[in-house]
C-alpha cells in the first residue's frame, strides 16, 4: 500500500480527572516536518512525541495540537512563606520606631505583601501524564495514518489509469516510427526521379540518404527506456511503501525520453503524441508530490 501525504487525526483521551486532545494534518514535503504546539506544562514531554510519531510517518510536513485540562479540585497548594513575612514584620517595626508611628501591623495587611503567600501547583506524575498523551498521540496518528491509505489508493488508481493511457501513447508512436521512415524513403526516390527523369535512381545512394535519416529520427532506444521507466513505476505503486522518491526520480526519466522523442519527431502525428505524453508526465509527477 501507499500513503498519501495528506491527512487529518483526531483523537480524545478522558480519564479520571484529565483530559487529552491530540490532532494532526499534514501536506507535501521532502522530508518529515513536525510541528508540535501545547501547553507549557507538557513541553518535556515534546522528544517522546517526536519519536513516537516516527513510529507512524516517514515525510510530510505535520502540524501537531495538542489540548489538556485537569479536571482535578486540588492542583496546587497555597504555601506560607514564614521567613518572607518575618522580614516585613521586622522592618515594618522598625520603620513605626524610627518615625514615631504606631504599630498597627495586622495579619490581613502583612498577608497581603508579594510572596508572603505563593500558590505552588502539584508535582504531576509524569508517568500516568506519559501513559495517557502516548494514547491520545497514539490513537491520533493511527487514524492520521488511515486517512492517508486512504488517500494512497485514491492516488494509486489515478496514476494507473494515467500510465495505462501513456502506454497507449507509446505503442502509437512504436507503430507510427518505421513508416515515416518508409514514406521518406518513397518521397526521396520519388524526387530524384523527377530530377533525373528517365535516368536510373542510385540504389546504395538513396539508400544511404535514408539511413541517415533513420539515424536522425529513430525513436527505439527512447521507446524501449520509456516502457521499461514505465513498467518500474507500475510496479512500485503495486508493491507500495514510501515510493514517493523514487516516483518522482522515475517521473523526471519518463520526462527526459518524452522530450527526446519530440525533439527528433519529424512528423506531426508523433509531435502531437509526444506533447501529450509530456502532459500526462506532468500531471503523475504533481500527483507524486502527495506520495510518502
Amino acid at each position: 500500500m501507499i500513503k498519501s501525504m495528506t491527512g487529518f487525526g483526531r483523537c480524545e483521551i478522558a480519564e479520571q480527572d484529565r483530559k487529552f486532545i491530540v490532532e494532526m494534518k499534514s501536506v507535501n514535503h521532502r522530508y518529515l516536518d513536525v510541528n508540535i504546539k501545547m501547553p507549557k506544562k507538557l513541553n518535556y514531554f515534546e522528544s517522546a512525541v517526536r519519536s513516537e510519531l516516527k513510529k507512524y510517518i516517514s515525510r510530510g510536513k505535520v502540524d501537531i495540537f495538542i489540548s489538556y485540562e485537569d479536571f482535578s479540585e486540588k492542583i496546587a497548594n497555597v504555601c506560607y512563606n514564614r521567613e518572607v513575612a518575618e522580614e516585613y514584620l521586622k522592618y515594618l517595626r522598625q520603620m513605626a520606631q524610627d518615625f514615631g508611628l504606631e504599630d498597627d501591623v495586622r495579619v490581613s495587611t502583612l498577608s497581603k505583601y508579594p510572596e508572603v503567600f505563593t500558590m505552588e501547583e502539584q508535582a504531576a506524575d509524569e508517568e500516568a501524564l506519559w501513559k495517557e498523551l502516548q494514547r491520545a498521540v497514539d490513537g491520533a496518528a493511527q487514524k492520521f495514518v488511515d486517512a492517508r491509505i486512504e488517500e494512497g489508493c485514491h492516488l494509486r488508481d489515478d496514476l494507473l489509469n494515467k500510465l495505462e493511457g501513456m502506454g497507449e501513447m507509446v505503442d502509437f508512436v512504436a507503430r507510427r516510427s518505421p513508416l515515416i521512415m518508409k514514406q521518406y524513403r518513397e518521397k526521396l526516390e520519388e524526387k530524384v526521379r523527377e530530377l533525373l527523369e528517365d535516368a536510373s535512381v542510385d540504389e546504395d545512394r538513396l539508400l544511404l540518404e535514408v539511413t541517415i535519416f533513420a539515424d536522425r529520427v529513430c525513436v527505439d532506444e527512447e521507446v524501449v527506456r520509456l516502457r521499461s521507466h514505465m513498467e518500474t513505476t507500475r510496479n512500485a505503486l503495486l508493491e507500495g511503501g514510501s515510493i514517493g522518491r523514487k516516483l518522482d526520480f522515475l517521473a523526471q526519466e519518463m520526462n527526459r525520453e518524452a522530450n527526446t522523442i519530440l525533439s527528433k519527431a519529424n512528423d506531426l502525428e508523433i509531435s502531437n503524441c509526444a506533447i501529450e505524453l509530456k502532459t500526462e508526465i506532468e500531471k503523475i509527477r504533481e500527483q507524486i508530490q502527495n506520495i510518502e
